[in-house]
């Protein structure tokens, strides 16, 4: 069992795994680096290789896909998982680690929107969508995380084990998020410097039908979770 292991779940992400890899590996060391692939038609896989990460694949399309994956195949005291595109910063990771392995946290969540996000990011519409999200989730659960949908999150192994993940894609944040909060886990939140993906990198996130898909994923998952709540709501 690996004491650390850094999950990177990536498609076509060959303008930024190299500096990922290199930023994780110098802050944690002693880690694991896994790159999971899923279906890259460019030098992601090749660039990953060649820096001596550990590289898998995950070939049914769909971060859901690609995290059910890791999650089967790996067995790690802590779990970090963040995604390929350098926008998160590798030097919070021992911060997050910490919090599991020494405060018993079973997630750690890598809150973007309480500093940077909304500055740094680009594309309105996502920016919109994470707060109606956010809200939407914090009401309807009564609980405060800062930020569901971010692609930087440690794990402990007792999660990572029990998480049943039913998403395909994009989704998969949001399901992970009330997970933890029906289940009652030790969820903390530490603010990031987020960064916006340099030049030549494209978001594969659609903010329409992804965002649709989690407005979805949200009501399904309240209907599942807090059936009562869903039927007064909705009378």
């Amino acid at each position: 069992m690996d004491k650390v292991a850094v999950l990177v779940p990536c498609y076509n992400e060959e303008k930024t795994i190299g500096k990922v890899i290199n930023d994780f590996r110098e802050s944690l060391p002693n880690a694991v680096i896994y790159v999971y692939d899923n279906n890259s038609t460019d030098e992601t896989v090749k660039i990953a290789e060649e820096l001596g990460s550990v590289v898998r694949h995950e070939y049914q399309q769909g971060k859901g896909n690609v995290i059910r994956r890791m999650f089967r195949e790996i067995d790690a005291d802590v779990y970090i998982m963040v995604d390929g595109d350098d926008t998160y910063p590798a030097d919070i990771a021992p911060k997050m680690v910490e919090l599991v392995r020494d405060y018993q946290s079973d997630m750690v969540v890598g809150d973007r929107l309480s500093s940077t996000y909304f500055a740094e990011n680009k594309r309105p519409f996502h920016n919109f969508g994470n707060s109606l999200v956010r809200g939407s989730i914090n009401s309807l659960f009564k609980t405060s995380i800062k930020d569901i949908m971010t692609g930087y999150r440690a794990f402990s192994y007792q999660f990572v084990k029990l998480f049943p993940v039913m998403s395909k894609g994009f989704e998969i944040e949001t399901e992970m998020t009330i997970f933890a909060v029906d289940r009652n886990m030790k969820v903390d939140n530490v603010v990031i410097e987020y960064r916006d993906r340099p030049k030549g990198s494209e978001s594969k996130l659609n903010t329409f039908s992804d965002g649709l898909k989690v407005i979805g994923t949200i009501a399904h998952l309240y209907k599942n979770y807090r059936p009562f709540g869903f039927s007064v709501y909705w009378q």
